[in-house]
């Protein structure tokens, strides 16, 4: 956990539009956002055995959406402070992992997405 604190310096999530722009396009402020596959994150939801690419990823301001392609969804805010996410509902806690230069693997109850993030010293 202390790894990525100091790693984790901005979530930021690319595809997912502030205030609902469209993946590719520009956040607001002048950020620039990489377009992840029309919206699209790698997960694995309920009892899924491997990774697919077919959960939706939804920002509006400081809350993400993550649509399963069952139907169920988890939310999720951005951390002002840089240090990635927090469960924004339900009891189930998010864990963060860095999994690559650019991304981070969220984990609450047995769904688990890989997103991608800015990480400090990684640039």
């Amino acid at each position: 956990m202390r790894r990525l604190a100091a790693m984790l310096a901005l979530l930021s999530l690319a595809g997912c539009g502030e205030g609902g722009s469209k993946p590719g396009q520009q956040a607001s402020g002048g950020q620039a956002q990489e377009a992840v596959d029309e919206g699209k994150a790698d997960c694995i939801t309920g009892g899924a055995d491997e990774w697919a690419h077919d959960c939706l990823v939804e920002r509006q301001g400081d809350l993400l959406t993550i649509r399963h392609p069952d139907g169920g969804f988890r939310r999720f805010r951005v951390l002002a402070d840089g240090h990635g996410l927090e469960a924004a509902d339900g009891a189930e806690a998010a864990k963060l992992k860095i999994i690559g230069a650019q991304q981070i693997e969220v984990a609450t109850g047995d769904d688990r997405y890989r997103l991608p993030a800015q990480i400090a010293g990684s640039q």
